[in-house]
């Protein structure tokens, strides 16, 4: 090679070089920093401790903010009771496990909590995993393969695609809650496919209700399972909370139900509850479950704790659903668009992408945080409202009036 490269040859060589580096697309990747150029990047923000804070506050840098955009349904995060199980799971079990649950990592606690959780979606069994994600990847990348077909409604959660897409099996989408679609799509299986059918309880962006009744009606006489995602709705729906499916009537025609520790069981983690077979299945197979080490003590022992509250506590979910729907009717009442629903999720429409931002970033500036969700991770772009037992008639008040002076003053149609 020479040593006197001319300076066309070497920038041709780095021109290459760049085109053929796999970071490359990283380095063209500006649109978190156009819109922090534009003062309107709205994520990372570093929340603080919560001393001090009233119910529905957190902190954020120096100010304390009224918070819209958290998941903790029950406000149990906080809770003396699901803290202090927490801490004495600490000082009995350590703070981690070090092994994988199928070895070393199994603690008596996994087991107990396990249990409960099985008996509270009315299930034989359940196991669980590191997080919501994890567990729903991995159950639907391990129970399908090849020959084996997924109905999935086509407004599924990141986790439920990733674990269909991850699976060898035919995978088929019907359109969101579209009950025609859906049979045409059962139809066209086979008359010896295994089919699994996949929907969430309820839908994490919009907030709606899937139709589960529906679901149930068609899938069943053809012989399909059913996988209904209850992150939403565990602990907020249902006669007992124990989630959409429950509440429509459906809970004992599931066959599977998923759930997550880290919104109304006030912790980090999720599980899947369903037959004893199919579970133990799932122990011995689900690549993430098996090469994973297990759920810290801590974690098991916060989400078993807001579990035994929910059952005791009704009046929790209660209060939550009969806040989000004041909220919901207030928002109309002024000329909002407001998605339909009956969860603690009021999603409201902002058309212009740009326009979601500076609303986001002035709400804010007023001391309310809430979620600003843009396409495609939802069919609109959306403030999506979040809602939760700590929130009261007073906060709503506060929200409503200042999200009407703040669209006022920036010229965004309601």
């Amino acid at each position: 090679m020479s040593l006197n490269t001319s300076p066309a040859a070497a920038a041709a060589r780095d021109k290459k070089a760049a085109a053929n580096d796999i970071f490359e697309k990283c380095r063209t990747f500006t649109r978190p920093a156009d819109l922090q150029h534009a003062g309107l990047y709205m994520y990372f923000e570093t929340f603080g401790d919560r001393e001090g804070c009233e119910p529905g506050e957190v902190r954020l840098g120096g100010s304390k903010v009224l918070m819209f955009g958290s998941n903790d349904y029950l406000d149990l995060i906080t809770d003396p009771r699901v803290k202090e199980a927490a801490g004495q799971a600490i000082r009995k079990y350590g703070s981690g496990c070090s092994g994988s649950r199928l070895l070393n990592g199994t603690l008596d606690l996994h087991v107990k909590v396990e249990a409960e959780l099985a008996a509270f979606v009315r299930k034989e069994s359940a196991i669980i995993f590191g997080t919501g994600f994890q567990a729903n990847y991995a159950a639907l990348s391990a129970l399908t393969e090849k020959g084996d077909v997924m109905l999935c409604d086509h407004n599924l959660h990141a986790s439920l695609v990733e674990g269909a897409l991850r699976s060898s099996a035919r995978v088929m989408r019907f359109r969101h809650n579209d009950l025609d679609h859906f049979e045409r799509c059962l139809n066209n299986c086979g008359p010896d496919d295994k089919v699994l059918v996949v929907s969430e309880g309820v839908f994490s962006m919009e907030g709606d209700l899937a139709d589960l009744r529906g679901l149930v009606t068609l899938a069943k006489p053809a012989g399909a399972r059913i996988y209904v995602d209850e992150a939403h709705g565990l602990g907020v729906l249902g006669p007992t909370g124990a989630g959409a499916a429950e509440q429509l009537g459906t809970l004992d025609e599931v066959d599977l139900v998923m759930g997550t520790f880290s919104k109304a069981l006030a912790s980090v983690g999720g599980f899947v509850a369903g037959p004893r077979a199919v579970i133990d299945y799932l122990k011995h197979t689900a690549r993430p479950f098996v090469f994973s080490a297990s759920l810290p003590a801590a974690s098991v022992a916060a989400a078993g704790a807001a579990l035994e509250i929910i059952k005791q506590e009704p009046e929790r979910r209660v209060g939550l659903l009969k806040i989000a729907a004041q909220l919901r009717q207030e928002l109309r009442n002024q000329g909002f668009s407001v998605l339909d629903g009956e969860t603690a999720i009021v999603p409201v429409v902002i058309r212009d992408e740009i326009d979601l931002c500076r609303l986001s970033k002035a709400l804010l500036a007023e001391g309310i945080y809430i979620n600003p969700v843009l396409k495609p991770a939802a069919a609109q772009n959306l403030l999506r409202i979040s809602c939760t037992a700590a929130h009261t008639e007073a906060h709503i008040a506060r929200l409503v009036s200042t999200l009407m002076k703040v669209v006022e003053e920036l010229g965004i149609e309601r």
